[in-house]
């Protein structure tokens, strides 16, 4: 996977991928209202539980999205999604902090532009 656009987190003893794709931004839209309300619904959470259940959910969604690609690719040799489940019992509350970094570079990453301007000779030099 182009590591430009990804993430890594270990979860048990297995790495997994954070990948922001636009099926990933379609549901965090649905759940927050687009990407911008990502970060206020994380921070304002009124609660403890509430706070960890989001990054709960968004850790699962993201590292499912390199899980469905490799399924998409590699029918003969499919590997399980995570649960929800499966992150809250073999994560600690210091791994989620934690992984709160690793959500925010591959969010960054999934919609950081590249601009490039082209060297076009019809542009004459100035100076």
């Amino acid at each position: 996977m182009d590591n430009e656009r990804t993430a890594v987190i270990t979860i048990g003893e297995e790495e997994y991928t954070l990948l922001l794709t636009t099926k990933a931004t379609k549901e965090i839209a649905g759940r927050y209202g687009g990407l911008e309300n990502l970060g206020e619904k994380l921070m304002k959470s009124e609660n403890f539980e509430m706070a960890i259940g989001e990054i709960v959910w968004l850790i699962t969604l993201l590292a499912n999205q390199s899980i469905l690609i490799h399924n998409l690719k590699d029918k003969e040799h499919p590997k399980e999604p995570l649960t929800e489940d499966v992150v809250e019992l073999l994560t600690t509350p210091l791994d989620l902090a934690g992984y709160k970094t690793a959500i925010t570079e591959a969010l960054y990453k999934g919609t950081k532009r590249n601009v490039e301007s082209e060297k076009d000779s019809k542009n004459a030099q100035v100076g």
